[in-house]
């Protein structure tokens, strides 16, 4: 039995158009700035993410641990899980010492 594998198979057939996939296909990124606070200075540290990750994902691509860190938006504490809609910047304050 002789399997139907579609026209453009047939000899003599011209291959298949290339397609170009639409932007809204390709992954969209978020840059995201983590202003990290040190006894009395900031580090700035900026990464770049896909839309929808975690902020706890932003975090450990800065190399930061998360669990050892409250994350704020102004003065409102957010939770790790959020997720990143778009472009922003987040306070960091580290909440372990390191020895």
């Amino acid at each position: 039995m002789r399997m139907h594998r579609g026209s453009s198979n047939a000899p003599g057939a011209a291959p298949p158009r290339a397609e170009t996939l639409p932007l809204s296909a390709s992954g969209r990124t978020a840059t995201v700035l983590l202003v990290v606070a040190r006894a009395g200075r900031e580090e700035r540290l900026s990464v770049t993410v896909p839309v929808g990750a975690r902020i706890r994902d932003a975090l450990e691509r800065a190399g930061l641990a998360p669990e050892g860190c409250a994350v704020l938006l102004g003065d409102r504490s957010l939770p790790l899980d959020e997720p990143v809609e778009a472009d922003a910047s987040f306070t960091v304050l580290l909440a372990f010492s390191g020895g």
